[in-house]
């Protein structure tokens, strides 16, 4: 978290032609949990021979427990239905449970695979969800995913964010790469490889580009890359530092920091790299934009009062407004999905902490309890927040829940992880 790290963000990438690659995956640990959980007795799947592994039961769990919402009967014995039909969810009501899942994975044709599943409400005994999936392998884990969203939305009233990806930064060795990630950190595909620092991915609005900043040519310069073809193009390489990308919610436009005019300051760009326009003066340093989810408002870092601090603005341009002031070091803003939060980095007691501004009422608390995190970023449904944080001297990716009762952490041995963000 030095300044320099801040201001003067290193940006990376060589663009490698050779095709994603996927290796080791994250371990994950859940820490803590809603007071009051959702009792779920989530039956074992019937089987089909050579299906992949972990079982569509395993992974559904695993979400759903990630999420700190669910508590979980012990199910462990009870056989598989061998009629999903006719599954008595009172039995389990009687039990505690207030949901059962129940699910079936039959071979079909072709190598593939029928997956059914069933969403009961144990306390009123009707069907909440129901449905089936005909899959080829590689649409295993997606289709766990999905069965997970539905049944989150259908009991806490929330739409789901299993589904989703991640973009993070590795580095192992002297090599760097820029990775995408199922939501939970599974499987994970190398989108670019570098022996040069990479940093600030971002995801654009419908989730088929990222945005990053490579120093292959020895000076940061901005790139937009399909993760459909994986073709990129230059959007800002500007003479001087071309940094700090961040989308617009049209998808069709970029907000950037560039020092081309000495100070380094925040500009509009399209992502073609055309229409460049200045929105912010003077001889401080602004950076770290962010657009609001309407596309009215800019939030960024800034030292134009003494220390870093967060300040807004009309994303057309004006005059910029602190917004925090709690403490002497407040960066890496991040809003929510909804436009009610404001996520971003604070110093605490000589700790860096994923912060929480709700911007209606100005109230902040503090999410985590480690001591150097960076680079916050919303889910997609707003309920949690992605951080990157040092454990155990390397780089680790986090999850905090918007009340900071539940925690995941995310590690891979020897591999230090940085600069997350969440996608759609």
């Amino acid at each position: 978290m030095l300044r320099t790290a801040l201001f003067l963000p290193l940006f990376f990438l060589a663009l490698l032609s050779a095709p994603f690659s996927a290796r080791a995956a994250m371990e994950i640990e859940v820490v803590g949990g809603a007071a009051n959980k959702i009792a779920i007795a989530l039956l074992p799947f019937g089987a089909a021979p050579n299906q992949p592994a972990p079982a569509i039961a395993q992974i559904v769990g695993d979400d759903l427990k990630r999420s700190g919402q669910f508590s979980f009967l012990d199910t462990s014995g009870t056989p598989p239905a061998a009629d999903i039909t006719r599954v008595n969810a009172g039995a389990w009501r009687s039990q505690g449970a207030e949901a059962v899942v129940v699910g079936q994975v039959v071979a079909v044709s072709g190598g593939r695979f029928e997956v059914k599943f069933r969403l009961l409400d144990a306390v009123k005994q009707t069907q909440l969800a129901g449905f089936s999936y005909t899959i080829a392998a590689g649409q295993w884990r997606t289709t766990a995913h999905q069965i997970a969203d539905i049944i989150y939305e259908k009991l806490t009233g929330t739409r789901g964010a299993f589904s989703s990806r991640i973009a993070y930064v590795q580095k192992q060795g002297k090599r760097y790469e820029l990775k995408v990630a199922d939501a939970d950190g599974q499987n994970p595909r190398t989108v670019v490889r570098s022996g040069e620092p990479l940093i600030s991915p971002a995801f654009s609005p419908d989730g088929g580009s990222l945005v990053y900043v490579s120093f292959e040519d020895k000076k940061p310069i901005v790139y937009v890359q399909s993760l459909r073809d994986g073709g990129r193009r230059k959007a800002a390489a500007f003479k001087g530092s071309n940094s700090a990308p961040a989308w617009a919610p049209d998808g069709r436009r970029l907000a950037v920091v560039l020092t081309r005019d000495q100070a380094s300051q925040i500009y509009l760009i399209n992502v073609d790299g055309s229409g460049l326009t200045r929105l912010t003066r003077g001889g401080n340093i602004d950076t770290e934009p962010v657009f609001s989810p309407d596309g009215q408002t800019l939030y960024f870092t800034s030292d134009r009062g003494g220390s870093p601090q967060i300040y807004r603005m009309a994303a057309s341009g004006g005059e910029p407004r602190r917004l925090s002031f709690n403490g002497s070091y407040n960066v890496s803003p991040t809003v929510s999905p909804d436009g009610r939060y404001l996520a971003y980095i604070g110093r605490d007691g000589g700790r860096f902490r994923v912060m929480l501004h709700d911007l209606a009422n100005g109230q902040t608390r503090v999410l985590t309890d480690s001591a150097r995190d960076e680079s916050p970023s919303f889910a997609p449904n707003g309920q949690s927040v992605l951080y990157a944080t040092v454990q155990g001297g390397r780089g680790v990716l986090g999850t905090v829940s918007l009340d900071g009762k539940t925690r995941a952490r995310l590690s891979e041995s020897g591999i230090d992880a940085r600069e997350p963000d969440w996608g759609p």
